[in-house]
């Protein structure tokens, strides 16, 4: 049963403690989650750059497509919902390939200028 406080003062000292000890550990997951989603999209950018450079498309529907497959493994092993994990993907996967596609043209313009 739960018990429902009109202010934070009516609550428990101990689950007071505990929502701060719960809500510390969830901080640092988030950052985390950001720093690794920021070395993902260093490792990212480097491919877009090794795409550009040998006019290679930016999507990759056949990778995108066995990376859903194996993120939704894993998230089954460790029993997180698979399609959060493949909605996750997708979002990431579409930021990618808008950054593989800017990579690209920002290649394209300097060749353009360098052919003038």
């Amino acid at each position: 049963m739960t018990t429902r406080h009109s202010t934070t003062g009516d609550v428990d000292p101990a689950v007071r403690a505990e929502l701060a000890r719960l809500r510390d550990s969830i901080d640092n997951i988030d950052a985390a989650v950001v720093h690794m989603l920021a070395e993902r999209f260093k490792c990212t950018q480097q491919v877009g750059h090794l795409k550009a450079a040998h006019q290679l498309p930016p999507a990759d529907p056949a990778r995108e497509a066995a990376q859903i497959a194996r993120l939704r493994r894993l998230a089954e092993s460790a029993k997180l919902d698979p399609a959060f994990a493949e909605k996750l993907l997708n979002f990431i996967i579409a930021e990618v390939i808008r950054h593989h596609e800017s990579i690209a043209e920002d290649a394209t313009s300097a060749a353009d200028v360098l052919a003038e």
